[in-house]
């Protein structure tokens, strides 16, 4: 059986060069997992592998889409689990990595069979969104499935807007279709979590901001400019740009404002994984105790599997 090593952790912590000498050590693939570097022509404020460590070792789902392109944690559940039966069948070791914890989730456990959002119904929150404001939404929202009003970020726009496109489209409230239920999977999953001591991961964040800016950053963003309504670009580091750009903000408030963001976007991230029990976490340097937990625990899903055959 197939095993799946999954690779994650906060922003800046590094995971892709750990995820390099994994893949070396193991001849494995690398799938993508962060929901921004997914898109095309948002390399540096995404901080997506360099051209030199996807030679390094062979990389999916790495700017694959334009920015006004549609994507979601189900279609990527789809793709990813169509890959690995296909193309990557033959393929003992595959590494997963990313901090986009909804897709991994989506990988590994599944996600609800939730129907895919037609055209109309997206045109049309979109304009009800430009047209009413959030506040509004959430009170719609809260008239047609009172039990997700009562547990959603209601300042999470894309969240809210999304309930609302199941409700319009189906008939039926988003929560009727929450059913968290954990699906099988054809491959063995072992989870390895990249962390390190607070002001070390703060001191890295920082730098690699201004790296971004020397790099390019905003360059990029002034491509990206006309594109900045599209879902792919609310994020952290194009939004304060955009301001820069805008004029509403000075280079250095923006980038100062990158770097707080990007601080709070990490204690989130830690927050949602550190509820995950099935994460061994390591220091990335651990790389020999990395190895050795991801062999021991392969060795041990084929015990039990011949236990149980």
């Amino acid at each position: 059986m197939q095993t799946l090593v999954v690779v994650t952790g906060p922003t800046g912590v590094g995971k892709t060069d750990t995820c390099i000498r994994l893949a070396t050590h193991y001849g494995a693939p690398i799938l993508n997992a962060d929901s921004r570097q997914i898109y095309r022509g948002m390399e540096i404020g995404t901080a997506a592998p360099t051209l030199a460590q996807r030679q390094a070792a062979p990389h999916h789902f790495v700017g694959m889409l334009s920015v006004d392109s549609y994507y979601s944690a189900s279609r990527y559940e789809e793709d990813v689990l169509h890959l690995l039966s296909h193309e990557l069948s033959a393929t003992p070791f595959v590494l997963l990595t990313g901090g986009s914890m909804m897709y991994i989730d989506a990988v590994c456990d599944g996600i609800d069979d939730i129907p895919t959002i037609d055209d109309d119904t997206r045109a049309l929150l979109k304009e009800k969104l430009a047209r009413e404001g959030l506040d509004h939404l959430c009170d719609e929202l809260r008239l047609l499935d009172p039990a997700y009003y009562q547990i959603v970020d209601r300042k999470n726009t894309r969240r809210v807007v999304h309930a609302l496109e199941i409700c319009y489209m189906t008939g039926r409230p988003y929560s009727q279709y929450r059913t968290r239920q954990p699906k099988a999977r054809p491959f063995r999953v072992v989870k390895v979590g990249l962390t390190r001591e607070r002001e070390e991961l703060y001191d890295r964040i920082n730098r690699r901001v201004d790296a971004m800016i020397a790099a390019g950053l905003i360059e990029e963003a002034r491509r990206l400019l006309p594109y900045r309504d599209c879902n792919a670009l609310n994020t952290v580091g194009y939004k304060e740009m955009f301001m820069y750009l805008d004029g509403t903000y000075s280079l250095e408030e923006a980038t100062e404002r990158m770097k707080g963001n990007t601080r709070r976007y990490c204690r989130k991230q830690l927050t949602w994984l550190k509820r995950d029990a099935r994460i061994r976490w390591f220091h990335p340097d651990d790389i020999d105790a990395i190895i050795h937990y991801i062999d021991t625990q392969t060795q041990s899903h084929e015990t039990a599997e011949m236990d149980m055959a």
